[in-house]
């Protein structure tokens, strides 16, 4: 049994003299156990701690019963700290690389973890919305009509020459690609049919979603990600008052709101887009257009269309929503749950409108 006695102050200007023959003893071979006895040590820094640790741990890998003895309390926390990250470093060295499968394993056990946050933050949102503005917290409702008009104005009003140019350029390209494809067929006047069943249940609605959700649902989580960033979400609730009340329930009602409107707005700039194409394209003329669009539309076709856009308008308000409330203390957090927000609203905007599809198609509506 080999016993060392240290002394003096073991410090990161002092251990340099030391370390090789701390490594001299670490190697010696025939070692069975080894006490290292650190009474007389007087002060010790982190650099000091480590040397000590790394003989202590070598001559354990090497079988050799090594202890620590006259440890003070406060070298014996330097002592434990200094240990406990060793042992997490070398065990991170010592961790065979994980296999391919189980890296993607990994991963869909991350993002299924991470789905199940989302929701619980969607349903937390969308309940307190439900129960009512809730501007403070525990003593009544308090809705802020002005803040509710503000944000229709912004998302909804601010919203319309983009919704109306880009939906009237969609209207004219689905009339010019179906025109081309029926005119073999000498059924240019079903290009009419074709546009209105198209735009009024499916395409009207889901563009402007999808363009709202591009232009609002990011905006709802930069704002609201910056409040959070600066603590001001936390002032909120500090001074009493519910951030969900304050930030999200102005922006859900005022979705709610606009996207029919818009989604309106679009049918008539896609059906004008078609009517134009078709006059110039197809020689039928506005007049003939609307008659056969009298003919081959009903009122289920275009609130087939006008249901989906309040669901829609929640789930964009609310992924918004949870994204901003997740940012962390970095820009870079705020471009991720940004780009995390958009993509979200757009892939669960989509499927909800196949959904809506398939529960059409099942009561024949």
């Amino acid at each position: 049994m080999l016993t060392c006695r240290l002394a003096g102050n073991w410090t990161t200007r002092r251990v340099a003299g030391v370390d090789k023959a701390m490594r001299a003893i670490a190697d010696r071979k025939g070692l069975t156990a080894l006490v290292v006895d650190v009474a007389q040590v007087g002060r010790m820094d982190t650099a000091g701690a480590w040397l000590i640790q790394r003989l202590v741990a070598t001559a354990r890998e090497k079988g050799v019963d090594a202890r620590l003895e006259g440890q003070s309390d406060v070298t014996k926390i330097l002592l434990g700290a200094v240990a406990d990250a060793s042992d997490k470093t070398m065990g991170r060295r010592a961790e065979k690389p994980a296999n391919f499968v189980v890296l993607i394993l990994a991963a869909i056990g991350a993002r299924v973890y991470e789905m199940r946050d989302d929701f619980l933050g969607a349903m937390n949102i969308l309940g307190a919305t439900i129960r009512g503005g809730q501007m403070k917290l525990g003593r009544g409702h308090g809705i802020n009509m002005a803040a509710i008009f503000s944000q229709i104005d912004r998302m909804g009003v601010g919203a319309i020459p983009v919704v109306v140019l880009m939906s009237g350029i969609v209207g004219a390209i689905v009339a010019q690609q179906g025109a081309y494809q029926l005119s073999y067929f000498g059924a240019d006047i079903f290009v009419v049919d074709l546009v209105g069943i198209l735009v009024l249940r499916e395409l009207g609605v889901l563009m402007t979603a999808i363009m709202i959700a591009g232009r609002s649902g990011s905006a709802i989580t930069a704002e609201i990600g910056s409040m959070k960033m600066r603590e001001e979400v936390d002032a909120l609730t500090v001074i009493g008052l519910n951030p969900v009340g304050v930030l999200v329930f102005p922006r859900l009602v005022a979705l709610v709101v606009a996207l029919p409107c818009l989604s309106i707005l679009a049918n008539f700039a896609a059906l004008g887009g078609g009517i134009a194409v078709t006059w110039l394209y197809s020689d039928i003329p506005p007049v003939q257009f609307i008659d056969r669009l009298r003919v081959a539309i009903d009122v289920s076709t275009i609130f087939a269309g006008l249901i989906k856009a309040p669901f829609m308008a929640l789930i964009i308000g609310i992924i918004g929503a949870v994204e901003g409330l997740k940012v962390g203390g970095s820009a870079e957090s705020l471009g991720k749950h940004v780009t995390a927000s958009v993509v979200k609203s757009i892939f669960v905007v989509i499927i909800l409108d196949g959904a809506f599809a398939v529960f059409y198609a099942a009561i024949d509506f």
